[in-house]
């Protein structure tokens, strides 16, 4: 080969390290698929009989992990589908900021500013109720696909 070093520079970001490709067949319920470009958790699983010219076919109906909201799809059971890489970490609670950030302890001692208060109406108001006591809170943060959010919470109170 030659001594050149030759540098690729990709324009596109294909996603490619935020998901991993697996069977369909394989993938149950309770798993996590993407489906329409959204990271999803599996609530049910089908699996159609095979045609006279074909293959079997998987119905997934998933709930993406973020949003809350029902998406399906129908994938041969021979083919493979994208599985994000979902992590889910705690961080302690440090503060609440006005226009709606958290900042949050990481295990390195470090902080996170860069995460916003939950949508979801039940926990955003026991994240307020519970920091405005006082209370030792950790929130678990669940990300997939670059997309991060908090979507639990528990109080560790050391009283």
């Amino acid at each position: 080969m030659s001594d050149e070093e030759v540098h690729f520079e990709s324009k596109a970001d294909a996603g490619a390290s935020k998901t991993f490709p697996q069977q369909a067949g394989t993938i149950r319920k309770n798993g996590y698929i993407v489906i329409k470009n959204r990271p999803c958790k599996v609530v049910e699983v089908s699996t159609s009989k095979t045609g006279k010219h074909g293959h079997a076919k998987c119905h997934f109906v998933g709930i993406d992990i973020f949003t809350g909201k029902k998406l399906e799809d129908i994938v041969p059971s021979s083919h493979n589908c994208d599985v994000p890489h979902v992590t889910r970490t705690d961080y302690q609670l440090i503060d609440i900021s006005e226009d709606g950030f958290v900042s949050l302890l990481t295990e390195s001692g470090n902080t996170k500013d860069d995460l916003r208060l939950p949508t979801d109406e039940n926990l955003l108001t026991q994240i307020k109720d519970g920091f405005g006591e006082g209370k030792d809170l950790v929130v678990s943060v669940m990300s997939a696909m670059g997309e991060e959010q908090i979507n639990a919470l528990k109080d560790i109170g050391r009283n």
